[in-house]
């Protein structure tokens, strides 16, 4: 399933469910949030339509955005050819839509791209409004775009991003101007060695072609070590599932969405709706959320997590004071195929080892011909220009 409603057949804007819309149903992918429609759209949906764009639908996510590659979706998987297929991606690369907005929250958003081969851009955190978004981890997620090349994120990021008062972490800034102009010549762009050595050897080879062709437009790519790439991964897990934890807290089955048939007392009301509303993943992201928080754990686990995040940002941003950009592999593979959810929680963490630094660090990322590339933040210009000049090659 790539719909779960279809809105107006004009439209060329898919949104993700886990953004609202009003008055049409949001389940963010969850059972648990099954009949929930919003009184308002997200901030970034009310700009699109004030500036002539008509939604379409909302697409497909696995629940809470947690997953791979929207599998864990009550409404099911989407695939194509036996392999997870992002709905949103296989909706824009299919030409249904120009373009999507969805929540880059574990890097979902950007596999998707990946293995659909279009482009989607995470921007810098707090540039487009998270207003309106069924929040999960609020410190790292973020509307992002997908859309077939450089030239149109630049189009519908330009139109969403700005100034919300409406959203407390909002930057200042009410405009940006994204531009795919810069010239590739005489950039410096570095692969990290510990993402590509640990990656498959298809996806070695993407990158490993990107570069190349870098250099044939005039740019140096160079090949350096980061020590903190493990760190990163484990402290943006620790921090998502503490985060998760408390932000689905508010579904409960007494306000709206689903409600067991079957209880006795407001215990039984909670535990057996969030038992039967929620699926695998979200339940062991809650766990795991729970104990991180836990007595005697949140300073040895989150607090030092939180420690982490601030020393990866640091190195990270050491790091682009000598490079333009950053080239890795978005995942570990190029094809996912379905898999035993019980088996998620740990397929989630593994593939997260790729798009954890840009959803810790909140820097920007674009992904484009299968391959990730990182700049620092506010720098979303430079990866546009990057990847359009690569698209344009002959």
């Amino acid at each position: 399933m790539k719909y779960i409603t279809e809105i107006n057949k004009t439209g060329k804007i898919a949104v993700d469910d886990n953004i609202l819309v009003k008055d049409v149903l949001a389940s963010a992918g969850s059972h648990i949030l099954d009949g929930f429609k919003p009184l308002f759209s997200a901030e970034a949906v009310e700009r699109l339509e004030k500036n002539g764009y008509v939604v379409a639908g909302k697409s497909n996510v696995g629940e809470f955005g947690l997953d791979l590659l929207g599998e864990t979706s009550y409404y099911g998987a989407t695939t194509e050819n036996g392999n997870l297929v992002g709905a949103a991606a296989s909706l824009v690369a299919n030409g249904e839509v120009e373009a999507s907005l969805s929540v880059d929250l574990n890097g979902a958003p950007r596999r998707g791209a990946a293995v659909c081969g279009v482009d989607f851009i995470k921007p810098t955190y707090s540039t487009v409004s998270r207003y309106g978004v069924i929040a999960c981890a609020c410190s790292g997620e973020q509307i992002g775009v997908t859309a077939k090349n450089a030239e149109k994120l630049a189009e519908i990021l330009g139109v969403i991003a700005g100034h919300d008062s409406k959203d407390g972490t909002s930057d200042k800034a009410e405009k940006y101007d994204y531009s795919v102009n810069e010239d590739v010549k005489g950039k410096k762009i570095c692969i990290i060695k510990e993402l590509l050595d640990s990656a498959s050897d298809g996806v070695k080879n993407a990158v490993n072609d990107y570069a190349e062709e870098l250099k044939k437009q005039g740019a140096t790519v160079e090949s350096v070590s980061f020590a903190l790439v493990s760190q990163a991964q484990t402290a943006w897990q620790i921090l998502l599932a503490a985060e998760t934890c408390n932000n689905v807290s508010k579904f409960d089955g007494v306000k709206y969405g689903y409600r067991t048939p079957t209880y006795k007392n407001i215990d039984d009301l909670y535990m057996n709706t969030r038992t039967e509303g929620m699926g695998f993943l979200a339940k062991a992201t809650i766990l795991y959320g729970s104990d991180v928080l836990s007595k005697g754990r949140y300073e040895i686990c989150y607090d030092k997590a939180m420690r982490i995040r601030r020393v990866v940002t640091d190195e990270v941003k050491k790091l682009l004071a000598s490079y333009d950009a950053i080239l890795t592999p978005v995942a570990s593979v190029s094809t996912f195929p379905e898999y035993d959810l019980k088996d998620s929680f740990g397929k989630v963490f593994g593939e997260s080892l790729y798009t954890a630094i840009p959803s810790l660090t909140g820097m920007p990322a674009v992904v484009t011909k299968g391959v990730q590339l990182v700049a620092d933040s506010f720098k979303e210009s430079t990866l546009l220009s990057i990847a359009h000049s690569v698209e344009e090659a002959k």
